[in-house]
C-alpha cells in the first residue's frame, strides 16, 4: 500500500495526504514522552552517567523520575501543540509527495514503482520536501521540549513573537542544513528497509494469512525505523543543538550550555569536548521512539489507506445505495 501500485491503485494523492496526517497525529500522542527524553539527552553537555555529579540526567529511568518530580506529568508532552502541527504537516506532505514521486518514477523512467531503490530515493526526497515545509514548527517543538521551569515561553504565540522580534525570521530555520543532510538517508533508508522487509515477510508468510497483515506492517516499520535511526543519529543530535541556539538562558538549570557558529563548528565542539560518544547521547530513547513511531506511522498509514479503499469498493457503494 505504501507507494504507487499500478496494479491496485485506489488511493489518490489527496487521500494519501489525509492518511499521512491522521497517522502522524495518532503516533505523536503516543511517542511524545520518548521525544522529550531524547531531546533532553541530546542537549546535555555533561556525560550521561551517574558517575558525573554535574550531569542532570543519567539514564532513562532516572530522567523520567526527575522530570516527573520537578515538572509534573504534563512535562512529557511539552511542546505537544507544535509537535502535532509538525507531525500532521510532515505526514501529509511526506506521503503525498512519496506517492506522487513513485508514480512519476514508474511512468517516466525504466524503474518500477515497487523497487526498493525507487523507495530509497523517493522516500528521501519526500522527507526533504516535508522537512522544509515544517521546519519552523520543528524548531518551536524543540524549544518547548527543552525548556525547564519557570517557562521562557508560556504559549505558542508568545514563542513565535519573541523569537521573531529578538532573533529574526532566520531563527525558525536553525538546524535546517543537518536536518536535510540527515533526513534524506534516514527517511530513504526507512522506506527502503520497509519495502525489503515487506517483500521478505510476504515470501516467508503465505499470502493466504491476511490476519497478520497489520502486525507485519507494525513489525516491518519498527525494524526499518531502528536501523535507519542508528545510521543517521549523529546528524539529528547536531540539528537539536543548533535549534536551541540563542536559547541558552533557558538551559542554565540543565547544566553547561554552548554556543555554536554553525554545522561544522557544532560537530567540532562536540567531538573535542564530548568525544565520539557525544554524538550518540540520547540514542536509547531515540531508538525506542524510532521503533514505536516508525512502526506506528506505517501501521496507521496502511490502516487508513485500507479504510479509504474499502469505502470506495463496489460492496461499500452497494450498501450505501441500499
Amino acid at each position: 500500500m505504501v507507494g504507487y501500485d499500478p496494479e491496485g491503485r485506489c488511493v489518490s494523492t489527496v487521500e494519501a495526504a489525509a492518511a499521512g496526517s491522521a497517522s502522524g497525529l495518532v503516533t505523536r500522542i503516543l511517542v511524545s514522552p520518548l521525544d522529550v527524553l531524547k531531546i533532553r539527552f541530546q542537549l546535555q553537555i555533561e556525560q550521561l552517567s551517574s558517575r558525573n555529579p554535574a550531569a542532570k540526567y543519567h539514564g532513562i529511568l532516572q530522567a523520567v523520575q526527575r522530570i516527573f518530580r520537578e515538572e509534573g506529568l504534563t512535562a512529557f508532552w511539552k511542546g505537544h501543540v507544535p509537535a502535532q502541527f509538525l507531525s500532521v504537516g510532515f505526514g501529509a506532505v511526506q506521503f503525498m509527495t512519496f506517492e506522487s514521486l513513485t508514480e512519476l518514477m514508474h511512468n517516466v523512467t525504466s524503474f518500477k514503482a515497487r523497487d526498493s531503490f525507487v523507495h530509497l530515493v523517493c522516500g528521501g526526497l519526500a522527507a526533504c520536501t516535508a522537512s522544509v515545509a515544517v521546519h519552523p514548527v520543528d524548531t518551536l517543538r524543540t524549544r518547548f521540549a527543552a525548556q525547564g521551569e519557570p517557562k521562557i515561553y508560556p504559549n505558542l504565540r508568545h514563542a513565535v513573537v519573541t523569537m521573531y522580534q529578538t532573533e529574526g525570521p532566520r531563527t525558525f530555520y536553525r538546524g535546517l542544513t543537518p536536518t536535510l543532510i540527515a533526513i534524506f538517508p534516514y527517511a530513504g533508508l526507512q522506506f527502503f528497509f520497509y519495502n525489503i522487509l515487506q517483500q521478505f515477510s510476504k515470501w516467508v508468510i503465505p499470502a493466504e494469512a491476511k490476519n497478520g497483515a497489520s502486525v507485519r506492517n507494525l513489525v516491518c516499520g519498527s525494524c526499518a525505523g531502528v536501523v535507519s535511526k542508528s545510521l543517521t543519529y549523529p546528524l539529528d543530535l547536531v540539528k537539536k543543538r543548533l535549534q536551541v541556539g540563542g536559547f541558552e538562558h533557558a538551559r542554565a538549570a540543565f547544566g553547561q550550555v554552548r554556543t555554536y557558529g554553525g554545522f561544522l563548528d557544532c560537530v567540532t565542539q562536540v567531538m573535542r569536548e564530548e568525544g565520539p560518544g557525544g554524538f550518540f547521547k540520547g540514542l536509547s530513547p531515540s531508538l525506542l521512539k524510532a521503533a514505536f513511531s516508525s512502526g506506528l506511522i506505517f501501521f496507521w498509514y496502511e490502516l487508513f489507506c485500507g479504510l479509504l479503499c474499502a469505502l470506495k469498493s463496489p460492496e461499500s457503494t452497494k450498501r450505501k445505495a441500499g
